[in-house]
């Protein structure tokens, strides 16, 4: 493989991870990478990414911007978002 061949698996094998609002200011980024091996579910990425905060009942989810549960299957080459829920007024 060349190295733009290697480049382009690792990223194949990789899930965007997205932070918006209050997660975004808490985490201190917006997105990142993640390596997918071992990442089954949006809840395995959450315990990844969020390093023992338990605010996982006040966080909605998404896989590649749809509306998503916990438990919801994600693959390599996904993305996965995390915010707050949204409140009018």
């Amino acid at each position: 493989m060349t190295q733009a061949n290697d480049q382009m698996y690792e990223e194949a094998m990789q899930i965007k991870v997205l932070y918006f609002a209050s997660l975004k200011e808490l985490f201190g980024r917006s997105e990142e990478q993640l390596s997918a091996e071992g990442v089954s579910t949006v809840d395995d990425v959450w315990k990844l990414v969020s390093k023992g905060y338990d605010v996982s009942h006040q966080v909605l989810y998404s896989i590649n911007q749809e509306y998503a549960q916990a438990d919801a299957l994600v693959k390599a080459g996904d993305e996965v978002a995390f915010f707050p829920p949204v409140t009018g007024g």
